[in-house]
This record gives C-alpha cells, sequence and structure tokens, in this order.
C-alpha cells in the first residue's frame, strides 16, 4: 500500500534501506551509487502563488545534488504519462533559484511503482526513458529520467519463474512491495517464504521486514493506515462508476453521431466530472474522522494525501 511505502522508504530512520532501494532501481553500484540523502519537501508548486500545489509521496536530493522523486500508483486513471511529465517539471523547476541561471537547475529523476500496466508495447516490468536525439541516438542532457515499474507485470514474470531474487536485488525489494494485497486481505505465502530466506542473508531487507512489523502494530498507523485504504477503494468504486455511466451516455451520444466520437467523449467528460465531485468532500469526511481518533496532522496528511495546511484549515472548520 502506498500509506505503508511511505512510511519505509520516506522516513529519515530508515534512510539507509531507502538508499539501498534506489541503488537497486537506478541500477548504480561503486563509485556511481547513491550514498547518502536528504529528503525534501513533497510540496511543490508553481510560480505564483495561486498555482496548483503537488504533493509528492517521496522526494529526495543525492549526495551528487540529484533530485529523485519516487511515486507509487494504485489506481490507473490512465493520465499516468502526462501526469508523470507534470510532476517532473515542477520538480526540475523548483531548483532554480531566484537570480540564479538555468546552468544551476538540478537532473531530476521520477520513479514511477505502478500497480497496473503502462505500456502495451513491452513485457518488460522496468523500463527507462531519457531525451535522445531521434536518428543517431545520443542523449541531449541528463537531466531527465523517468522510471516506470508495472508491478502486475513483475509479479507475472515471477510467478513464470523468469526472475531470480536471490541474484537481483531490484527483485527483492519489489517482492516486498507485492507481498500483501489489502484488498483481497491476502499474504501472498509464497512470496512472504522466498522473502524470509532472502532476509536471512540481506541486512537491509529484514530491517525492512522489522519496520513494517512494527508499523502494523501500532494503533494510530493502523488506523491511519485503513483510512488511506478505505479512500482509495472508495475512489476506485468512483471511478468505475462514472466510467460504466459515460460508456452509457457515450454510446447514446454514438447512435446519433458516430458510435467512436460518443464513447470517446463520453468517458472523457464523465470521468473528469465525476473524479472531481465529491473527491474534496470525501478526504474533508476522511479528516475529521481521523482527527477524532487523535491522529496527528502529519498522520492525517499521508493517510489522505493532503497538505499540512489543508489538514489544519479542515480541523478548524470542525473547531
Amino acid at each position: 500500500m502506498d500509506y505503508a511505502f511511505k512510511q519505509l522508504f520516506g522516513s529519515e530512520q530508515n534512510k539507509e534501506i531507502t538508499v539501498v532501494f534506489l541503488n537497486a532501481i537506478l541500477q548504480r553500484s561503486g563509485r556511481h551509487a547513491i550514498k547518502e540523502i536528504a529528503f525534501a519537501s513533497q510540496e511543490v508548486g508553481g510560480e505564483y502563488q495561486d498555482d496548483k500545489q503537488s504533493r509528492l509521496d517521496i522526494l529526495v536530493k543525492t549526495q551528487e545534488e540529484e533530485l529523485i522523486n519516487v511515486e507509487i500508483q494504485l489506481t490507473n486513471q490512465y493520465d499516468m504519462v502526462k501526469r508523470t511529465l507534470f510532476y517532473w517539471s515542477r520538480i526540475y523547476n523548483s531548483s532554480l533559484q531566484k537570480g540564479m541561471g538555468y546552468n544551476t537547475l538540478l537532473p531530476a529523476i521520477t520513479i514511477n511503482i505502478c500497480n497496473f500496466d503502462v505500456f502495451n508495447q513491452t513485457d518488460s516490468f522496468h523500463n527507462t526513458f531519457h531525451l535522445y536525439e531521434k536518428d543517431e541516438k545520443f542523449r541531449m542532457d541528463d537531466v531527465l529520467e523517468i522510471h516506470f515499474i508495472e508491478m502486475t507485470k513483475f509479479i507475472k514474470l515471477w510467478h513464470q519463474k523468469t526472475l531470480d531474487p536471490w541474484n537481483n536485488l531490484l527483485a527483492r525489494w519489489l517482492l516486498l512491495l507485492g507481498m500483501v494485497d489489502a484488498r483481497k486481505k491476502k499474504v501472498y505465502n509464497e512470496i512472504y517464504k522466498e522473502l524470509e530466506e532472502l532476509a536471512m542473508r540481506d541486512e537491509q531487507l529484514q530491517e525492512a521486514f522489522t519496520v513494517w512489523q512494527d508499523l502494523s502494530q501500532s494503533p494510530e498507523e493502523f488506523l491511519a493506515y485503513q483510512s488511506r485504504l478505505k479512500y482509495i477503494l472508495d475512489e476506485e468504486a468512483k471511478f468505475d462508476d462514472v466510467k460504466h455511466m459515460a460508456e452509457k451516455k457515450g454510446l447514446e451520444e454514438g447512435r446519433q453521431k458516430g458510435l467512436e466520437q460518443g464513447l470517446e467523449r463520453g468517458l472523457e467528460q464523465g470521468l473528469e466530472r465525476g473524479l472531481e465531485q465529491g473527491k474534496l468532500l470525501e478526504k474533508e469526511e476522511t479528516v475529521k474522522r481521523l482527527f477524532k481518533l487523535s491522529l496527528t496532522v502529519e498522520q492525517i496528511a499521508e493517510a489522505t494525501s493532503l497538505d499540512t495546511h489543508a489538514v489544519e484549515r479542515i480541523i478548524g472548520e470542525l473547531s
């Protein structure tokens, strides 16, 4: 789950685990490996006061002055690529200080861990993108690096025994993320057993097991986790309902103006209106429930993906 992921990899006290995880994804070792990170503000916005703010899952700066953003996405809303480019541009732009030249902009790396398929063109679960020249394929600059990890493809390959976690560091960490299906209230025992054996020789993996066990035993973390899970499942249910209504509307319009055109317009308009309606109200109700359960502002912000200022405003209205 994204909530547990952020508690594990986005915590200062677990920084060494985060470094190992990032090196595994970026395939860095030796003198090129990340050795030190500093957690940065998760809030990135535009140039002006009224610009839309974005709240990131995890954002760190490395010893080489690189910005790395890790996002975990559970629900496919069919805008992943454009959403990623938008977030990347916000992070890249955020490193430019007033009065400084463009040469001071820092390289920005985005890592997306998705619980759905993104690219139909490949069976690979890990795809990396840069800026390249069209014909001769040389890289224009090193400022852009975007990773997509598709967990559905990864789990499928693991079941087919085409992956070897004993000799693949990234595979071990992804197994950890794929071990639990909260929707089905299920722990995949075959994954758990292999991870137990792997943890016997992997100190960081063993430490991650311990941290997650501690998280699961904390009543406050469990309540925040349950609220986050409920919110995600509610969002998925609303998305499915809106998609169904949009398809129905599209079919009706399609009879008059052409089936293909009607479906596309109905789906786009229906998804936009339906997903935005009620989202703010749902989050406000969740904030109020968690506040009554004595959770902190920071815990509520993590559980609802709201920034702390918004949480404080809602709590103030409740008071």
